[in-house]
């Protein structure tokens, strides 16, 4: 079987607070042929971790790294290295993942209101100003 894996159930599966569901997730990612995971998704498990569970960043790296060193996990792997690069940066997974995007969509710089962001992404070679 070849799923598409929500938000929901990548959740369950790394904070285990709930031992029904918990045991569902993992049992689905566990035996799915292919678990496709999307970079919406990933964006989103990182801001729930961070805001609903207080979730250090170095520890969300840590399972987002596990999760795409699943041999039957399918993501846009580049996009995710990306947003951990700027996540174990201090920043934010989502504003590496649409650096990324733009580049490959043919932009040359990011630009943003996040100085934050901005900084991180130009210590990291990247072309970004803010707005």
């Amino acid at each position: 079987m070849k799923v598409t894996a929500d938000t929901s159930v990548l959740l369950r599966a790394i904070v285990d607070d709930d031992e029904a569901q918990t045991t569902r997730a993992v049992e689905l990612l566990e035996t799915a042929d292919m678990v496709a995971v999307s970079l919406q998704t990933l964006c989103e498990v990182v801001w729930v971790l961070r805001g609903r569970y207080g979730v250090e960043r170095k520890d969300i790296a840590a399972a987002i790294r596990t999760l795409l060193s699943t041999s039957n996990v399918v993501v846009n792997r580049p996009a995710a290295e990306a947003g951990l690069a700027l996540l174990d940066a201090g920043g934010d997974f989502a504003d590496g993942v649409i650096a990324y995007d733009g580049t490959w969509l043919g932009a040359e710089t990011f630009v943003s209101f996040d100085k934050k962001a901005v900084s991180l992404l130009t210590r990291q070679g990247q072309a970004a100003r803010p707005l």
